[in-house]
């Protein structure tokens, strides 16, 4: 039999994907039937979760944050991106390097700056107290809104480099001859500049959405009680509960939604290039 030698090139690669990451989604999948208590086979796991308000309406405030983290980065990185991409020559490099530094630092060290930055008497509440704008404290910290600051400043420098990528690709003739014909300058972006920038705007938002509806160091940290979200409760049952089958079960949940929410935005990235 003759192997292909391109192709063969990729089995290490596959034989690494099936031992870290399809086998052990098996092995969990396996263990959000089994029972915490006797370890038998059932569908309790997922009974508990369906029939519980609780987590229910924590997973559906999950989904909203994470689609208002995605949204707000959004609106951040498309004009910070295009900015780099088609208006800036020597300083775009420049500007990307200072976009991805929040790479190199620790997850962790980034999120206790922000606890910092937020807290009644830290930098930004004394800046507010000196315009008049603020007498008893921002209260910030602790709520919804850190938890958002926090996920939108971990996540947005990815939603930038992906549409960065999709605009330096970009022909600028494209762009030009839809000038010259007597488009408008957001009849350009509506119907030639954003349609084929879209690829990037889906990677951007599937790689912040998806992570973003699993995070719970940033809402851990920020929001405290306030900032309880699914991801929290996945922690805690692996972590502080040891109710890991049940904890797998939730996962898997969440895991499903993520399925479902990447094929909407694949759908929608799909309408959008083709209308």
């Amino acid at each position: 039999m003759k192997v292909n030698k391109k192709s063969a090139m990729t089995w290490p690669a596959m034989l690494m994907l099936l031992c870290f990451t399809l086998i052990p989604l098996l092995i969990m999948f396996e263990t959000s039937f089994r029972s915490d208590e006797t370890g038998t086979l059932t569908l309790e796991n997922y009974k508990k979760f369906f029939t519980n308000f609780m987590y229910i309406k924590l997973t559906g405030s999950t989904l909203l944050m994470s689609l208002l983290v995605t949204v707000i980065s959004l609106l951040i990185a498309y004009p910070l991106a295009y900015i780099m991409a088609k208006k800036l020559k020597g300083l775009k490099n420049v500007i990307l390097v200072l976009t991805i530094i929040p790479f190199f630092t620790n997850q962790l060290v980034r999120v206790y700056s922000w606890l910092i930055f937020l807290q009644d008497g830290g930098i930004l509440n004394r800046l507010f107290m000196s315009f008049g704008l603020a007498e008893n404290g921002l209260g910030i910290l602790y709520t919804r809104a850190a938890v958002v600051i926090g996920l939108t400043h971990a996540f947005f420098p990815y939603m930038v480099v992906t549409i960065y990528m999709a605009l330096e690709r970009m022909d600028d003739s494209l762009i030009e001859a839809s000038m010259s014909l007597g488009a408008s300058k957001w009849t350009t972006f509506k119907d030639v500049i954003f349609p084929i920038s879209m690829p990037g705007v889906m990677s951007g938002v599937t790689i912040v959405f998806v992570p973003c509806l699993g995070s719970f160091v940033e809402p851990r940290i920020l929001g405290g009680v306030n900032g309880t979200v699914i991801g929290t409760v996945i922690e805690d049952q692996f972590f502080q509960l040891y109710g890991w089958n049940f904890g797998a079960a939730i996962a898997f949940v969440l895991f499903a939604l993520v399925l479902i929410f990447m094929g909407a935005f694949g759908a929608l990235g799909r309408r959008w290039e083709t209308e």
